[in-house]
């Protein structure tokens, strides 16, 4: 039921007490106006306000036999259920000590025996009242989160679509991609939880920056759009000055990407990650790799873990210059680099996570 619904509805008011002749008179004085459910116990009180749909507001007697009013009141609050609706205590009883337990247990009101008719009404009045600003507010906070939510959901889809619309850029101009965006996403998705709680990478990769990880990925041969065709495209070995032109995709994606953060208004984190990457998926842990010969931990920890899954991923496609290689012979590659190309502890990510490499592979294939 909509907050619309609940205005226009007629509220249901239950009455709890073991006296037939208490029912009776505040049945009498409420049902013109409300809806009334009557419980001679407090067991029965508790069956009827867990029903569907449960009442608005309950008038409690405090002395009952077998569960009085304070344990009536104690199982309500503890019910998710039943916790929310409003209870007034009736009773014969007016010790403040008697009233300040009621309160403190979570009644939101106190009308003491025998009843003036003009005091209950005015009373049920004002709680019912209470109760449905409280429910509106509820549903209209519950609808804007939900509209929230659903706002975001579309803004990171727009994201990731625009991502992809950039990462097939490359795409376009290099004859060596296909399914190697998707492949190389889930790859470095894959090796980031399996290195979650390892000591060294724990600090670094909550399941934000995974998430922006993994985001960032497809942005990593971004800069290949700057490099000329005839050396992008070229069949076969490139001259070592055509290589040094080649490395400079990195560089050139990098500063790209910077750039893109720099016209924003605030930072944006998956853009700092895409940037690492971009620059750095080609260092290798000795430092023979390049544009900046970073050795070990000096190379970021998206570069290193993309580094991992850009090499794997060409091992076991086909190029213009090259058959597919069997997974296992990329496999004894990968590991036959560890402490070298690559950070020993990402490749045994890697030995741990083959089987899901090689699932992805599969889902993903040409």
């Amino acid at each position: 039921m909509g907050w619309r619904d609940k205005i226009q509805a007629q509220p249901t008011i239950l009455i709890v007490d073991d006296v037939p002749e208490n029912l009776s008179v505040l049945g009498e004085l409420l049902q013109p106006i409300y809806r009334v459910r009557a419980a001679n116990s407090g067991r029965r009180a508790l069956q009827i306000a867990n029903a569907s749909p449960p009442p608005d507001l309950i008038l409690l007697d405090v002395m009952m036999p077998d569960m009085d009013g304070y344990g009536v009141l104690a199982e309500l609050r503890s019910n998710p259920v039943t916790r929310d609706i409003p209870v007034v205590f009736v009773t014969a009883m007016d010790g403040t000590d008697d009233e300040e337990r009621g309160l403190d247990g979570g009644a939101v009101d106190y009308i003491t025996k025998p009843i003036r008719p003009a005091i209950v009404l005015a009373r049920v009045r004002t709680q019912l009242e209470l109760k449905k600003a409280r429910d509106i507010l509820s549903d209209h906070n519950a609808y804007l989160e939900k509209e929230v939510a659903s706002r975001m959901a579309e803004n990171q889809l727009i994201q990731e679509v625009s991502i992809h619309a950039l990462a097939h850029l490359a795409e376009t101009r290099d004859p060596e991609t296909g399914n190697h965006l998707r492949r190389t996403q889930e790859y470095v998705r894959t090796l980031a939880r399996s290195l979650q709680h390892h000591p060294r990478f724990s600090a670094y990769l909550d399941d934000r920056t995974v998430n922006a990880l993994a985001q960032s990925a497809p942005l990593h041969d971004i800069g290949k759009v700057g490099i000329p065709d005839h050396i992008l495209l070229k069949p076969g070995k490139l001259t070592p000055e055509e290589w040094a032109i080649m490395k400079t995709h990195a560089e050139i994606g990098a500063q790209a990407i910077a750039q893109a953060e720099a016209d924003s208004a605030r930072p944006v984190e998956f853009l700092r990650i895409a940037q690492e990457i971009a620059r750095g998926h080609h260092e290798k842990w000795d430092g023979s790799g390049y544009p900046g010969g970073l050795v070990g931990d000096a190379i970021p920890i998206s570069a290193r873990l993309m580094a991992l899954a850009d090499v794997f991923d060409a091992l076991i496609c086909a190029r213009v210059y090259k058959p597919a290689m069997p997974m296992e012979e990329a496999y004894r590659i990968i590991v036959g680099g560890s402490g070298s190309h690559f950070d020993p502890d990402v490749v045994a990510a890697f030995v741990h996570e083959f089987d899901n490499f090689k699932r992805i592979a599969a889902t993903y294939a040409e």
